[in-house]
């Protein structure tokens, strides 16, 4: 017997990388508002949340961003444009923010300074300068993007992640700081005016090994 398949499956069978949108149909910011919530909600290590998003509606700001973007057209297509930042210094516990966020958890002093000291070392040992906490950073932005990508499915809008551009021009034309934050990567919204093409994967075998 071949069962049908689960709403989930759907989901992840529908979103492909969309690479032109239909420029005439806008999203609902209800539903817009919807895919951003389900990034805030994202899990991200440590609960640190390093990350914000820039929505870009304004079609003059995507024409000026899309020579910065390999001058690809989901850019200029898109309904919305969405710029997931991944932040630098707010992440170094010097800055407090790091505290902040483990206070909410509402622990006792002596855990709290305890997750404090592993959170440090933990930095200190895999991102000791920016570039290493950039690395580090960008990583939990990418789960907040493919929730974005998986909510925007199951409102039957399509999406495109896109690595390709000029961080550092992006950055500058945003008037983003990079000590502060910078670019991880592009996340365009909008429907699709094509039919959907073939999901190219390699074989289940390929991919999966189990240890015993």
């Amino acid at each position: 017997m071949i069962c049908e398949k689960t709403k989930f499956e759907e989901l992840y069978t529908f979103r492909h990388a969309c690479k032109i949108f239909c420029k005439k149909k806008k999203i609902p910011q209800e539903d817009m508002n919807a895919i951003l919530e389900a990034g805030r909600m994202a899990p991200s290590s440590f609960g640190m949340e390093g990350w914000k998003f820039l929505v870009i509606q304004n079609d003059e700001l995507k024409e000026q961003l899309r020579p910065l973007c390999w001058n690809q057209a989901q850019i200029t297509t898109c309904s919305h444009l969405v710029v997931l930042l991944c932040a630098i210094s707010s992440l170094r516990v010097e800055s407090g923010v790091p505290q902040r966020r483990f206070q909410r958890r509402k622990l006792p002093k002596e855990q709290e300074e305890a997750y404090i000291k592993r959170y440090e070392a933990f930095l200190k040992e895999e991102a000791p300068d920016d570039e290493k906490l950039f690395a580090w950073s960008a990583k939990q932005t990418y789960l907040a993007a493919m929730q974005m990508m998986l909510a925007a499915a199951n409102m039957e809008i399509d999406s495109c992640p896109i690595e390709g551009f000029e961080r550092e021009k992006v950055e500058k034309f945003l008037k983003i700081d990079p000590k502060e934050y910078r670019v991880a990567l592009l996340l365009p919204f909008g429907y699709r005016i094509y039919p959907q093409t073939e999901h190219l994967r390699l074989n289940f075998d390929e991919v999966v090994e189990f240890l015993e």
